[in-house]
């Protein structure tokens, strides 16, 4: 199997379970999808394509913003997340959702003059994020505006920090550069994302870091979300016996304890909102 049929696999697995947790999904980046949805200056009427679209959360935003007179396309690696995608439109409502199986690096919807595109939180998981990024742009009109989420450096996401190390520490794997290709943290190296979209041919580049905690009753439901929703740290760990994947949650609820209050648990996380334009 090649690295794309690989994540694809992956993300058909996780479908179900990142479709059920919409819901915390939605609470935990409400905010700054939003933001995301304004510096991309979406609007009534407006043809927007949606990269690495998941099960859509974000697609059922963009669609309301764009009304019945605008067009989405969602795209994503996973048939089955896709299909998920598809049918929250539908019950939605929202016929202007359209959708179609696609890699982020190969997009080949070169010239078809969207006036925006948007990639919340799938950037990172590109081995060749230049490619996803020259992708969008063949695919806008002159003018037209990019906007992207993706997770910032590791002191901003200690969450996402301590769980990857963990796990790496439970494979008996040597430490990695966090920044690591197709990793969640691989494009929050300072400056990398400006530079990308500089390379891949955008203007008026924009990069700025946006807070997006998780709030949730406990650690252990943070680390029951990834389980079922975290297809990466799934598949790191996949190849350990059943206990020794056990060992591996426990350890990492243990330390992710210290975000505990009295309220319940509040995971920092600290995202990039990345903005530019097609000349």
């Amino acid at each position: 199997m090649t690295a794309t049929s690989d994540a694809a696999a992956g993300w058909d697995a996780a479908a179900e379970g990142w479709n059920r947790s919409a819901p915390l999904i939605r609470a935990w980046l409400n905010d700054a999808t939003h933001a995301m949805l304004d510096a991309a200056r979406i609007g009534p009427g407006a043809r927007v394509l949606d990269i690495a679209a998941g099960a859509g959360d974000q697609t059922l935003d963009i669609a309301r913003r764009v009304g019945p007179q605008g067009k989405v396309l969602a795209t994503d690696i996973s048939p089955r997340i896709l299909a998920l995608a598809q049918a929250n439109a539908d019950a939605a409502g929202l016929r202007q959702v359209e959708t179609r199986v696609a890699d982020a690096q190969q997009l080949d919807l070169d010239g078809a003059v969207f006036d925006a595109a948007l990639c919340r939180l799938g950037l990172m998981f590109c081995l060749a994020p230049i490619d996803a990024l020259k992708a969008a742009r063949a695919a806008l009109k002159p003018g037209g505006r990019f906007a992207a989420l993706v997770f910032g450096a590791p002191q901003g996401n200690p969450c996402i920090a301590i769980m990857a190390a963990t796990a790496m520490r439970h494979r008996a794997l040597p430490a990695a550069s966090p920044y690591a290709p197709g990793t969640l943290l691989s494009l929050g190296e300072p400056g990398r994302m400006a530079r990308l979209l500089g390379a891949a041919g955008f203007v008026e580049v924009e990069v700025r870091p946006v807070s997006a905690p998780f709030h949730l009753p406990s650690a252990a439901a943070y680390i029951e979300f990834v389980q079922t929703s975290g297809s990466p740290l799934m598949q790191m760990l996949a190849p350990l016996p059943p206990d020794a994947q056990r060992a591996a949650w426990d350890d990492m609820t243990a330390q992710l304890g210290v975000f505990g209050a009295p309220d319940g648990w509040h995971g920092p996380n600290e995202l990039l909102l990345c903005s530019a334009a097609a000349p």
